[in-house]
């Protein structure tokens, strides 16, 4: 992760000082997040893949009464824009109702999009902990297969491939 791209505010959400972000998620953790972040950030936008949230009801609430957080309905990130020496920069979403694609300015990306991870394709082929998250080289990206991309547990265990990927991608990955 780093560059702009994180999975846990609490941890990184006083890097973005008056910054516009997006928290892509619809659930507790996302709204969680995005109002965590409105203690720092300029604006905070909520990126989710339907049209509704899947946040309880009282998350739901305090997320849309809050005047710095906006949300961007069925929207899924596809690509995170940035260089190592600007970071974030913005984000491709991708509608996945009608596979249209714009572009979303932001200069930072907050994944919040659940507890487990999506490693289930993977097993028997990449080393995995008890818990399934993929185990890397110490202080790298890389698993047991070269070329295998995947980020060690952090805080807030909600990575995804497309924030990893984004990572990877700016880090000069293919």
């Amino acid at each position: 992760m780093g560059y702009g791209v994180s999975a846990c505010a609490t941890c990184d959400g006083a890097f973005f000082k008056d910054k516009d972000v997006i928290v892509v998620g619809g659930g507790d953790t996302a709204m969680e997040e995005a109002n965590f972040l409105t203690r720092f950030a300029n604006r905070v936008d909520v990126v989710h893949r339907r049209d509704t949230l899947r946040a309880s009801k009282i998350m739901q609430e305090r997320a849309q009464k809050n005047s710095k957080i906006g949300f961007v309905w069925d929207a899924a990130v596809d690509e995170i824009f940035g260089e190592p020496a600007t970071g974030v920069t913005g984000v491709r979403l991708k509608n996945p109702r009608t596979g249209e694609h714009s572009d979303f300015p932001t200069e930072g990306v907050f994944m919040a999009i659940g507890h487990q991870p999506n490693t289930a394709i993977f097993k028997g082929q990449l080393d995995m902990d008890e818990l399934g998250y993929l185990i890397v080289r110490p202080g790298s990206t890389y698993t047991n297969i070269e070329g295998g991309v995947r980020r060690r547990r952090c805080c807030r265990p909600c990575l995804s491939a497309s924030g990893h990927g984004g990572g990877h991608r700016m880090h000069g990955g293919a």
